[in-house]
């Protein structure tokens, strides 16, 4: 479950009643969840706990669609994809995954995403993008300069800018999916302590470790 509240049908604000019925048809979607992409849809439902960072968040999906942008879908949803990955959001990589098909993208590309650096199936502007989207999310906008340049050679500045904000800001919903639990990030964290057998301890090892030390 996610560890925010959900804001139910006859509670929601304007903008979120507009897209509930979008998504959901007449369910509610605290009762009834699930959209048409197999999702839980609590994404939406946890947002609107506060209708204007809701009302914020729809505004930039309008945005990185509108017909006005420079950069071409197929490097959004790389960035938006990767971005995903990168910072280990089940949920972003998931729902990417199904937009970059959209956009023309063939299987073996979507599945090489995680591998990008020794998959031979994407063209140079498209490495770029994903050495790029590697230095944005992994190394917090560390960029050497010979990858600003490979985007440099394709791209304008103007498109080079909407890159950045829009895979930008799917890192940051990458983060909030993990941190609150939306969707398919709603998952035990793997790292925890492996009990070892019964009647074993780490001092029995240590133990060990000194007698062979010892001789």
């Amino acid at each position: 479950m996610p560890r925010l509240r959900q804001v139910p049908k006859a509670e929601a604000h304007e903008t979120a009643q507009v897209l509930y019925k979008m998504l959901f048809g007449e369910r509610d979607p605290v009762e009834s969840p699930g959209t048409e992409t197999g999702s839980p849809g609590n994404w939406w439902t946890v947002f609107a706990g506060v209708p204007d960072c809701f009302d914020h968040a729809v505004q930039g999906f309008a945005f990185y669609r509108n017909p006005n942008r420079k950069i071409s879908p197929q490097l959004r949803e790389l960035g938006q994809t990767r971005a995903g990955y990168a910072r280990g959001s089940r949920f972003v990589f998931s729902q990417h995954c199904k937009s970059c098909r959209d956009v023309g993208f063939t299987e073996e590309q979507i599945k090489a995403i995680p591998a990008w650096s020794v998959a031979t199936c994407f063209s140079p502007i498209e490495r770029a993008v994903l050495a790029y989207t590697d230095c944005l999310v992994l190394e917090g906008g560390r960029v050497p300069d010979d990858v600003f340049a490979a985007l440099r050679t394709e791209l304008s500045e103007e498109e080079i800018l909407e890159l950045t904000y829009i895979t930008c800001t799917y890192d940051l919903h990458a983060t909030m999916c993990r941190a609150l639990r939306l969707e398919f990030d709603d998952v035990d964290d793997p790292i925890t302590e492996v009990p070892a057998p019964e009647g074993s301890g780490s001092a029995d090892v240590m133990a060990a470790v000194d007698e062979i030390d010892g001789e």
